[in-house]
C-alpha cells in the first residue's frame, strides 16, 4: 500500500458515512442472523476453518450481504475480489480468471470473486462464470436483494449453497444504535448525545429491519442538531421524525416483495379477514403499486373464490373499479377499501372450478397423461418454503379457517369494524366470531421458514444410508418416532446426549447440512468407535464429539464452543441413565442443565425406557413350566422389585419423576408401548444373574425377596427354556417433549 492510498483508507475511515464506518470487521461484531452464522452454524464454522465452497446471500437491503462478504475477505487466506455486477461486464470477469489461475500455479492459492448484486448480470456474463466455478478456479461469492432462483443461472445455483438473511429484528437494530452512539473511534462515543428512548423507538420501527436505514437516519439527527447550553445533542421524538419521516418500504415491482405482497393480499380475501385485506392494500398503494393492477386481481378472485356464493361481487368490484377510473387517486382509494372489504366478508364458493374440471376431462381424452387439477404453485415453494404452510380455506367446513394473515406485530389489531345495518349485522357476527378463533389458533400456527439451501453432496447421501441402515429394527424405530416429533430445520444446531451407537447423530447430521450436529459420550472408547465411522465424511460434514460425563456436559460443550446454544436436544434413555447410576435429585439437576443449553424456542426430545412397565420374566413362561407354588413367590417377588418403597431408583421412576424433572418448562411426556425381538444367549442369562459388578443383577435383587433355592431354580429353567430362543421383549417407552419459551 502506497502512500496515497494509505491517506485514502484514512480518509474513508473519518469522513466515510456512518453506515460505512461500522461496517463489522469480524464475526463476533456481526449483527443478526443468528440462524445463519451463530455458534455452531455451519457458514460461520467454514469461515473459520477457511473451508468455503461457493456461496449466494439472498436478503432485503441493510441485513448484512456484503458486510459478511468483507468478513470473509479479512478471514480467509484466500485471494479476495470484488466486483459489482451493475459496473462490470464480461472483461472484468476474465480478468478474475487470469488473476485466479496465475496465484493458484504460482502459489497454489485459491481465489474468492465476491459479486455484489450478482442477479444484475446477464445471462451471457453469469454463463461466463459458470465453468470457473465448477473446475474450482473461483470460489464465488454471490449477494442479491432478488430471489436466486429466479434471477440467477440455474447451473450457478446449483452449485452453490444458498443463505437467506431476514430483516433485523428490533433487537439487533438496538444492539447497532448502541454500538454507534457508544464507539469512540467510530461512532459518536465521544460526543456527549442523548437519545431520547421514544426517538430511539421511532428510528428502529421505522427502519423496518434495515440497519443502514437506522444508521443514515442517526447520522442525519446527530449532525444537524446543535448542542445544548451544555454542550449536550439531545435527539428528541420531533428530531428523529424529521430524519426519517417515512418507512423504507421493500416493494421492487418486479420481485419478490411484489409477488409476496399481493399474495398475502389475495389470501387474506379468500380467507375472509377484512383486517389483513385492508392491511395489505394499504401497504401496495403506499408503496406505489399500480391500484389497475390490484383491481384486475380482485376481479379474477371474485369469479375464482366468491362465485355463485354472491353473484353480485363481480358486479361490485368492477363498479369499484370504474369508479377509480374516473376519480383517481387520493380518492379513488375509498372504492378500492370498499371492494377489498366487500370481496373479504362475502361468501365463499369455488365452485366456478368445475369449469377446469371439465377442460381436464377434455385433454385428457385427447392426450391422456394431462394432470387432473391446476394449481398455483408459490414462486419459491421449492426452495425457502413460502407459503408452505398456507391452509386452503375451501378445505375447511364453511370455507374458512383460523390461521395468521396479518403480520406477528399486528396480530389482534382490527382495521374493519361492521355496523348492525341491513346485512352488515350478519357480517358482524361472523366477523366477531371469526376474530376470536382466529386468535385462539395462532399458537399453534408454525410460521418456520427455511434460510438456506445447498447442492445435495450425493457421497455424504451414500454414507448417511449405508450408516443408519446398519441399525436394528426395534432401534430404528425409536428414532423415526423422536424425528417425526420435530421440526428440525436445515441450519439448526442439535445435540445428541449420552450416545452409545450414534442412533440419533446420523439423521440430524442428515437433516442439518448448514447446521451442525455436536454428540455427547460418555466414553473415550465410545468415541473412538464413532469418529471411526465419519471417516468417510469431510471435517465441516462430521458431527462434534464431546467426551465426558453427563453432569459436565455444559462445560464440556462451552469448552469446546463458547456460549453455543442448540436448536435440538435429542436423547434415547440420557435421563434412565441418570436414574440407573444416580438419584432424583442428580437426574433433576442434569434436567435442568439440558434447559439451560437451549436456545430461546428450542427443544428437547428424549424417549426413555420405563423399566416399571417394562417386561416381568416370569411372564416368559408359562405356569406348567414352573409349577404353582414356586411361579407365584416368583410373581410376588418380581413385582416387588418395582414398588416404590424399595428405594431402588433405578427401577422404581416413572413419567411423574420426568415431569418433576422439567417441573420449571413447558413439558409433555407421552408414553407408547412396544416390543423389540431379543435373542437369548448365554451371555445374556449371566448378566440377568450375576453376582459380580456394583449395579445389582435381576438375580440378585430377587433373592431379596425370595429364597436362593427360588432363584437357582428359576435361573435353571430360563436357561432351558428360553437359551438360543428370540422373544418378543414388552417395552414401554416415555417420550419426552421440553419447549424453551422465549
Amino acid at each position: 500500500m502506497d502512500l496515497f492510498e494509505q491517506h485514502r483508507q484514512q480518509l474513508l475511515e473519518t469522513e466515510a458515512p456512518l453506515a460505512a464506518r461500522l461496517r463489522p470487521r469480524t464475526l463476533d461484531d456481526f449483527v443478526g442472523q443468528d440462524e445463519i452464522v451463530g455458534p455452531g452454524r455451519l457458514l460461520r464454522r467454514a469461515i473459520q476453518a477457511d473451508q468455503l465452497s461457493s456461496l449466494i446471500f439472498y436478503g432485503p437491503p441493510g441485513t448484512g450481504k456484503t458486510t459478511l462478504a468483507q468478513i470473509i475477505a479479512n478471514t480467509t487466506r484466500a485471494y479476495f475480489l470484488a466486483i459489482n455486477a451493475v459496473l462490470a461486464g464480461i472483461k472484468d470477469i476474465r480478468a478474475a480468471v487470469e488473476k485466479a489461475q496465475d496465484l493458484r500455479g504460482q502459489y497454489g492459492q485459491r481465489t474468492i470473486l465476491f459479486v455484489d448484486e450478482v442477479h444484475r448480470f446477464n445471462k451471457a456474463q453469469q454463463d461466463a462464470l459458470l465453468p470457473w466455478v465448477e473446475n474450482g478456479t473461483l470460489i464465488l461469492i454471490g449477494a442479491t436483494t432478488e430471489n436466486p432462483y429466479f434471477e440467477v443461472n440455474k447451473a450457478l445455483v446449483s452449485r452453490s449453497r444458498i443463505f437467506q438473511l431476514r430483516s433485523l429484528t428490533p433487537y439487533d437494530l438496538q444492539n447497532v444504535l448502541d454500538r454507534a452512539l457508544q464507539d469512540p473511534k467510530l461512532g459518536y462515543g465521544n460526543i456527549a448525545i442523548t437519545l431520547e428512548d421514544q426517538a430511539a423507538d421511532h428510528l428502529i420501527n421505522v427502519a423496518n429491519g434495515d440497519a443502514r436505514a437506522l444508521l443514515n437516519a442517526l447520522e442525519l439527527a446527530i449532525e444537524t442538531t446543535e448542542p445544548d447550553a451544555k454542550d449536550i445533542i439531545v435527539i428528541t421524538l420531533a428530531v428523529a421524525e424529521a430524519s426519517i419521516q417515512r418507512r423504507a418500504v421493500l416493494y421492487d415491482k418486479e420481485g419478490d416483495a411484489h409477488f409476496d405482497t399481493i399474495s398475502a393480499f389475495i389470501k387474506s380475501l379468500r380467507g375472509s379477514d377484512p383486517d389483513a385485506a385492508l392491511y395489505w392494500l394499504a401497504r401496495m398503494v403506499y408503496a406505489g403499486e399500480d391500484p389497475r393492477f390490484i383491481f384486475r386481481r380482485m376481479i379474477i378472485l371474485a369469479s375464482e373464490d366468491v362465485g355463485l356464493a354472491d353473484p353480485q361481487a363481480v358486479g361490485v368490484v368492477m363498479a369499484c373499479a370504474q369508479s377509480f377510473d374516473r376519480i383517481g387517486l387520493p380518492e379513488g382509494q375509498y372504492p378500492l377499501a370498499q371492494a377489498a372489504l366487500y370481496l373479504s366478508t362475502a361468501p365463499k364458493s369455488n365452485s366456478a372450478l368445475a369449469y377446469f374440471d371439465a377442460l381436464a376431462s377434455v385433454e385428457t381424452e385427447r392426450e391422456g397423461d394431462v394432470p387432473n387439477a391446476l394449481r398455483d404453485k408459490s414462486r419459491d415453494q421449492k426452495s425457502f418454503g413460502h407459503g408452505a404452510n398456507y391452509k386452503y380455506p375451501h378445505a375447511y367446513r364453511d370455507h374458512w379457517v383460523a390461521q395468521q394473515y396479518l403480520p406477528d406485530s399486528l396480530q389482534g389489531q382490527v382495521f374493519y369494524q361492521p355496523s348492525d345495518q341491513g346485512a352488515e349485522a350478519a357480517i358482524q357476527t361472523q366477523i366477531a366470531r371469526q376474530r376470536e378463533a382466529q386468535l385462539s389458533g395462532l399458537s399453534d400456527a408454525n410460521t418456520q421458514e427455511t434460510v438456506s439451501y445447498g447442492p445435495k453432496d450425493s457421497k455424504r447421501e451414500r454414507w448417511l444410508q449405508r450408516t443408519m441402515s446398519q441399525t436394528g429394527d426395534h432401534a430404528a424405530w425409536v428414532r423415526d418416532r423422536i424425528f417425526h416429533l420435530t421440526q428440525i430445520q436445515r441450519h439448526h444446531v442439535v445435540l445428541e446426549v449420552h450416545s452409545q451407537t450414534g442412533l440419533l447423530t446420523w439423521e440430524a447430521l442428515r437433516q442439518t447440512p448448514e447446521g451442525s450436529v455436536y454428540t455427547h459420550v460418555p466414553t473415550d472408547k465410545v468415541a473412538e468407535t464413532l469418529e471411526a465411522q465419519v471417516k468417510a465424511l469431510s471435517a465441516l460434514q462430521r458431527p462434534i464429539f464431546v467426551t465426558g460425563q453427563s453432569s459436565d456436559l455444559k462445560t464440556l460443550i462451552h469448552d469446546h464452543t463458547p456460549n453455543l446454544q442448540f436448536d435440538w436436544i435429542l436423547g434415547r434413555n440420557s435421563f434412565a441413565n441418570q436414574m440407573q447410576n444416580h438419584d432424583q435429585p442428580i437426574a433433576t439437576t442434569f434436567a435442568q442443565k439440558l434447559v439451560q443449553l437451549l436456545r430461546p424456542q428450542g427443544h428437547i426430545i428424549l424417549a426413555e425406557t420405563i423399566p416399571k412397565y417394562g417386561q416381568r420374566i416370569c411372564d416368559l413362561v408359562t405356569v406348567d413350566d414352573v409349577g404353582k407354588a414356586l411361579y407365584k413367590r416368583w410373581q410376588k417377588a418380581e413385582a416387588a422389585l418395582y414398588q416404590d418403597d424399595t428405594g431402588d431408583t433405578q427401577l422404581t421412576w416413572d413419567e411423574s419423576d420426568l415431569m418433576a424433572a422439567f417441573a420449571d418448562s413447558p413439558v409433555t411426556v407421552d408414553l407408547e408401548q412396544t416390543h423389540m425381538s431379543l435373542y437369548i444367549t448365554p451371555k445374556l442369562l449371566d448378566r440377568w444373574f450375576t453376582t459380580k459388578g456394583e449395579r445389582p443383577s435381576y438375580g440378585k435383587r430377587l433373592g431379596e425377596h425370595c429364597s436362593a433355592q427360588d432363584v437357582k431354580q428359576i435361573q435353571a429353567l430360563l436357561s432351558q427354556k428360553l437359551l438360543h430362543q428370540t422373544i418378543q421383549w414388552q417395552v414401554k417407552l416415555a417420550f419426552v417433549h421440553v419447549h424453551c419459551p422465549e
